[in-house]
């Protein structure tokens, strides 16, 4: 279950922000107003899946009071910071218009997987490192080889004949979806 989730997650993902790079080069929309506009729509199906396994489902994996400072079953000031900080403000706010901003400047197939590759990355050495999660030497291999494949998708173009006009930027060839 846990792989089937992960799978659909890149999938909405990848959709997502097809549509995302789509509008913003219409130029109708910014990156800051997608993510906004993103966060509003997203954050009352995200509500409801919660109140669902909250109440609902009551899954034991999803505690009721967390919110509770200071109480014996709720979650402590420390875990609520690491929340609202790493998981609220980094991931979901920064990340968000980092990323956003990105896609606004440059093509999807170069900015995606960049993104897509750090992000893992970067979770699999702080989760060694900080966590102390299991680094085994395919771990490493592994982590190797898919920063190699970005740079082989992401790495430098090659350079144009002289006398041959540039490709004209993606911004220019989008065309908007007739109404």
């Amino acid at each position: 279950m846990p792989i089937l989730l992960a799978i659909l997650a890149g999938l909405f993902w990848g959709v997502g922000e097809l549509c995302t790079k789509w509008v913003l080069h219409t130029k109708q929309i910014g990156p800051i107003t997608a993510v906004t506009v993103r966060s509003v729509v997203a954050l009352p199906a995200i509500l409801a899946a919660y109140l669902v396994a909250v109440h609902v489902l009551k899954l034991r994996q999803e505690p009721s009071n967390w919110f509770r400072v200071g109480h014996a079953a709720g979650a402590d000031s420390k875990t609520l910071w690491v929340l609202v900080l790493g998981s609220g403000l980094c991931a979901g706010a920064a990340a968000l218009i980092c990323f956003y901003s990105a896609l606004n400047l440059g093509d999807i197939s170069r900015i995606k997987p960049i993104a897509f590759t750090i992000a893992p990355a970067t979770a699999v050495l702080l989760g060694h490192f900080l966590l102390h999660e299991e680094m085994s030497l395919r771990k490493w291999a592994g982590v190797t080889i898919i920063l190699l494949g970005v740079l082989l998708l992401t790495g430098a173009k090659k350079n144009q004949p002289a006398g041959t006009p540039p490709p004209l930027p993606a911004s220019e060839t989008i065309e908007p979806i007739p109404r």
